[in-house]
């Protein structure tokens, strides 16, 4: 996949996790998930990081600087604001044409730029879908995307679960929503969303 095919699902992921950051109350920061050993306000922490922040970093071939990764940035009452306005730096910086071009070097490595966009999205959408299930709330995104996280799911899954990032996949019907099977597939059960939504 190239620009044209990526980016638009870029953008809506990004909205919606902007969208999902508003609705976490800051009374639940400190409440469990379903990610072992990670309350709220370290999952948003992770998600704030990767998705934003990294996801601007990579596009301009920088590092994530020492500063960024250790902040709490739920300690910041507008942190959920912030985190909207990086992700509009994060997306226009990606914008540009010549950003999809080439290796992006991760530190232990390189990667296609557009593979590593897709790897993003697939972040944005999931860790958002994480938050929104930990705070009754629901991630919504179009069949595209769904369907573009569901490969990055499937391609690179056995990655994932090697360094623990994904737990065995959870089964569903073959029928499910793609963005279920999605989920699924990366170990998590799309009925907590379900159970948990008002």
């Amino acid at each position: 996949m190239n620009k044209d095919d990526l980016y638009p699902y870029l953008t809506e992921c990004a909205a919606e996790a902007a969208r999902v950051a508003r609705g976490v109350p800051t009374a639940q920061l400190g409440d469990p998930t379903h990610c072992p050993d990670w309350d709220v306000r370290a999952l948003v922490n992770h998600w704030v990081l990767y998705t934003s922040h990294g996801l601007e970093h990579r596009a301009l071939r920088k590092q994530l600087p020492e500063e960024l990764t250790a902040r709490d940035f739920t300690t910041d009452p507008d942190w959920a604001e912030a985190y909207a306005a990086q992700l509009d730096r994060a997306v226009a910086a990606w914008a540009d044409p010549r950003v999809w071009e080439g290796e992006v070097d991760l530190g232990m490595g390189t990667m296609p730029a557009a593979e590593l966009a897709s790897l993003i999205i697939k972040e944005t959408a999931v860790h958002g879908w994480d938050v929104a299930a930990a705070t009754g709330q629901e991630f919504r995104v179009s069949e595209g995307a769904a369907r573009l996280v569901l490969d990055v799911v499937v391609t690179h899954g056995d990655l994932y679960r090697q360094y623990d990032g994904f737990a065995d996949p959870v089964p569903v019907p073959d029928d499910a929503p793609v963005f279920e099977r999605a989920l699924a597939a990366s170990g998590r059960d799309p009925r907590l969303a379900k159970a948990e939504t008002p």
